[in-house]
């Protein structure tokens, strides 16, 4: 107290010779300062869901929590995708087809196209029709949804008016599209980085893992005895694990060739039967998905249950395959002999490759279709334009089903599947109905469920500019689902993970459903042609000719600027300098962690010095 009266006095004293502008400046920036600070304090209390995740990590840690927190995420993720898509792409088209704000539309007639590739009529809802055949549409996104914003086949204008200014649609579509990716891209680098740092403090070494388990592993954040009870019983297993692990590795590094090559014989056999499966999986996708586009036509509605559940063949395929593939592979793990942690991580990224695969060979499957087909039907239009006069709606609306299907799934399993299952274990004293007992809230298995949604959203949004906004709604609702499931029918996992590890490794698979979602888009603007009959890139070849359109109505000199940064004479540099760059920082790394190793070297040397000055200090104590 005393030094701080001391720094205050000197500080008065300061100010007492300082300008009257100086001493203005220097009141307003601790105004300013207080100020900021009370808004942030404030602000704080409207961030979403704040009260809910903090009674969740009170009752269940900061593992679980960090399950809700990374939902909570994607939905203001998916929040901004679709304002974003929204003014840039559906707003524009709305005002300009009310005739708001003095706006017009401009409408190109297509150049050297055959007729036959403009001729689109969607099956838009017409007359007296059934109940069942609006609740079909808006199951399928056919009918009365094909013709709405929600899909690309909505947004066919060529330029918008609005006043005197002139609004390039097509060209920002597509620059939307590369925007969304974007934020989405820098967000997530920009969450994993700090996420990085944490895990890397974790993991930095087995003696410091120690440490942290032994004087920092209690959550304090914990209010119920029963979390406590398992917190205990977790760090306790923790330590097990990892002295298992530790005897395990001494283990393999005994282990004599004989043995060697039987383990490695049995785990290349586990690993064809695991390609197998995926390759049965994708099979059976593909074809699938190829019967479902040949007969999935409305021929009337008396068909029209056996059509709809044609048309979600393919979705539920992929829902199958997706939870018949991780069961398989957690099965077949264990006879691989790995250590626990290498089997987590194996088996999770098995299971991350099955559910995004799934997608790559759904899209593969189309294009094949779209794209692939006989000689004489894409001669006039470059696609299968008889099939898919409009194929980017086509593509669209099998991403709605996905992530429809994906939504109705959750929610089925979560009915008809953990509140019987709650209430069976507490009402019913049966020796087999008690040996299921509660079913563990398993945190990987439920961010896979949401990556794999968020993926298809990324992919859809191009062909679906609202898709986001479904994906809000969905992610919004499960929240409250996986909140009452969490505290009425699930306890927590006997094998938690901490918040850190758990976050970073949720943010890399995103990240890789991000990067997945990167190839189909990139080949559907750059390769495929574009249709002819529907969209904003009708009067282009491919969507990506609105970029070079564009440019060539730039002055010259910024034209030949531009086609310079993207020619090879002005990437090849630019890739060498980065190359440079990159090497420059993986040294600077290395050299870092030798600084590292050798303070801790530093640390434990000194440890030892004070141990041996204390021992030789009792010593003289001892014998005076």
């Amino acid at each position: 107290m005393a030094e701080k009266r001391r720094i205050r006095d000197f500080q008065q004293a300061d100010t007492e010779h300082l300008s009257r502008w100086k001493k203005w400046r220097r009141t307003s920036s601790k105004s300013l300062k207080k100020a900021l600070g009370e808004v942030k304090g404030l602000s704080s209390y409207l961030v979403l869901w704040r009260h809910d995740i903090h009674s969740i990590e009170g009752k269940f840690g900061t593992g679980i929590q960090s399950y809700f927190s990374f939902l909570r995420f994607l939905v203001l993720l998916n929040f901004i995708i679709f304002i974003l898509m929204f003014s840039f792409i559906t707003l524009p088209t709305i005002i300009s087809k009310y005739g708001i704000f003095n706006s017009t539309i401009a409408y190109i007639s297509p150049k050297n196209i055959d007729d036959t590739c403009t001729i689109y009529n969607p099956s838009g809802n017409q007359g007296l029709v059934y109940f069942y055949t609006y609740l079909k549409d808006l199951l399928s996104g056919t009918g009365f949804l094909e013709v709405t914003s929600l899909f690309y086949g909505y947004y066919s204008i060529d330029a918008v008016w609005i006043s005197i200014m002139n609004y390039n649609l097509p060209l920002a579509y597509l620059l939307a599209t590369f925007a969304y990716l974007t934020l989405s891209s820098l967000w997530i680098i920009k969450r994993s980085v700090e996420g990085f740092k944490q895990n890397l403090v974790h993991d930095a070494d087995p003696f410091q893992s120690y440490c942290n388990k032994v004087f920092a592993g209690w959550d304090f954040c914990i209010t119920d005895p029963n979390a406590a009870r398992l917190k205990h019983h977790s760090l306790q297993y923790e330590l097990q694990t990892d002295l298992q692990e530790e005897k395990l590795k001494q283990k393999i590094a005994e282990r004599k060739m004989g043995e060697k090559l039987r383990i490695y014989t049995l785990r290349i056999f586990i690993n064809i039967i695991v390609i197998a499966i995926l390759s049965g999986c994708f099979y059976s996708i593909y074809r699938v998905t190829v019967f479902s586009q040949e007969n999935s036509s409305d021929t009337g509605n008396v068909n029209s249950q056996v059509n709809l559940l044609v048309q979600y063949l393919p979705s539920m395929v992929i829902t199958l395959a997706n939870f018949i593939g991780p069961l398989i592979f957690a099965f077949l793990i264990r006879f691989e002999d790995y250590t626990p942690a290498f089997e987590i991580k194996l088996t999770l990224l098995r299971c991350v490759f099955v559910r995004l695969a799934n997608i790559g060979v759904l899209l593969f499957s189309l294009w094949s279709q779209i794209a692939g087909c006989g000689s004489d039907k894409c001669k006039p239009c470059g696609y299968n334009y008889k099939l898919y006069p409009c194929w980017e709606s086509d593509v669209g609306q099998e991403m709605y089903k996905l992530m429809i299907f994906d939504f109705i799934v959750i929610l089925a399993v979560a009915l008809f599947a953990d509140f019987p299952r709650k209430l069976l274990v507490t009402h019913c004293s049966w020796k087999l109905v008690q040996w299921f007992g509660h079913k563990e809230f398993e945190i990987s298995d439920n961010v896979l469920e949401i990556i794999y949604g968020q993926t298809i959203c990324w992919i859809g949004t191009f062909f679906s500019p609202l898709l986001p906004a479904i994906a809000t709604v969905k992610y919004f609702i499960i929240f409250y689902v996986k909140k009452i499931v969490l505290i009425h029918t699930r306890k927590p996992a006997a094998r938690p993970i901490r918040a850190s590890s758990s976050n970073f490794f949720f943010l890399v698979v995103l990240l890789i459903g991000l990067l997945l979602a990167f190839i189909p888009l990139g080949f559907s603007i750059a390769r495929i042609p574009s249709s002819k009959a529907c969209g904003p890139f009708r009067n282009y070849n491919t969507s990506w000719e609105v970029i070079p359109d564009t440019i060539l109505q730039f002055p010259t000199g910024l034209q030949q600027m531009l086609f310079g940064i993207a020619s090879e004479a002005f990437a090849v540099p630019f890739f060498v300098i980065l190359c440079i760059i990159m090497f420059y920082v993986i040294a600077l790394a290395r050299a870092h962690e030798r600084v590292v190793e050798q303070l801790r070297e530093q640390l434990v040397l000194e440890s030892r010095d004070k141990m041996f000055l204390i021992r030789k200090i009792a010593e003289a104590q001892r014998y005076p």
